[in-house]
């Protein structure tokens, strides 16, 4: 199978863990989204992103929706805990995403896993929505957690699902 992992990253997470995906699904193309070439003739397209709002990063968001007609999985880093609500809803917004219109697309399955947040981020977030995103100290720690990801055990378990999804586009 031909297949194809395409990722955009700020920090290095998303980087991280697509070079991990990649080893496990070795033979592969990998491609940062800014040089990534077109999912036509793949079989099995990976597309990684960092969270942004809720949804893929602007540049990941716009490759996604040139992909047509392809089997594709989802991956991404985020600051929140990847079993949260915001988590859950960033993976239906960003799947969503692949099937909209006429893209035809099949997706097979998303995986998030938390990341380090680019300070400039938090900077921003505490001067434009202080109300929206309080420094609590809940939010404090969660972000002092995320320092530490994506780890060692969130590239395993990336390269576990990615391989799961890999294996369903082969049915």
């Amino acid at each position: 199978m031909r297949t194809l992992i395409v990722y955009s990253s700020l920090t290095g997470n998303t980087k991280k863990v697509a070079e991990a995906i990649a080893q496990k699904l070795s033979p592969c193309d990998l491609h940062p989204v800014e040089s990534a070439p077109a999912a036509d003739g793949y079989d099995f397209v990976a597309v990684g992103y960092w969270v942004d709002k809720g949804m893929p990063d602007a540049k990941c968001l716009a490759y996604m929706r040139g992909i047509k007609n392809s089997k594709v999985a989802l991956f991404g880093t985020l600051g929140a805990y990847p079993d949260s609500d915001h988590a859950k809803e960033c993976i239906a917004k960003s799947e969503a995403v692949l099937c909209e219109g006429d893209s035809n697309n099949t997706v097979l399955g998303s995986f998030l896993c938390q990341g380090k947040v680019d300070p400039k981020v938090v900077e921003m977030m505490m001067k434009k929505a202080p109300k929206a995103h309080p420094m609590t100290p809940e939010r404090i720690a969660r972000l002092k957690e995320a320092e530490s990801h994506p780890d060692e055990q969130d590239c395993r378990n990336a390269q576990e699902a990615l391989a799961g999804f890999l294996a369903k586009a082969k049915g």
